[in-house]
């Protein structure tokens, strides 16, 4: 039985004797939780890729959605920051981080194809 949990030192006493807690794993199940809320934040998309999006005249279908919110979940799985997510023709930039669109651009705009300031790439 714990009688108390000093929470400066993380030493729970426990019938006299002191225990140390393992702060690694309260770590772990706090990077869990957040993990998991995390995973059921829908992608935003920002005014500009809402505009991006509207000019040419796309609409994400539910399972657009599906796919997007799944390859920005791979990503963050494997730490990315910001990654360009191929979408079927389309191009989007998101902020894994965020979980946020920031542009969108079609195969008709990819004139020079180069994006710049993504650490990955993923294929949804």
């Amino acid at each position: 039985m714990i009688n108390r949990v000093d929470n400066v030192t993380g030493i729970q006493r426990q019938s006299g004797q002191s225990v140390r807690s393992n702060g690694a794993a309260q770590k772990s199940d706090f990077a869990s939780l957040l993990s998991k809320a995390s995973e059921k934040e829908q992608v935003k998309i920002s005014a500009h890729a809402q505009k991006r999006l509207e000019s040419s005249q796309v609409n994400f279908s539910q399972s657009d959605r599906e796919r997007l919110d799944g390859a920005v979940q791979r990503a963050s799985e494997k730490g990315s920051n910001q990654s360009l997510i191929m979408l079927d023709d389309l191009a989007l930039v998101v902020s894994v981080k965020n979980r946020t669109v920031i542009t969108a651009v079609d195969e008709a705009r990819r004139k020079e194809n180069v994006f710049t300031n993504i650490d990955s790439v993923v294929i949804a």
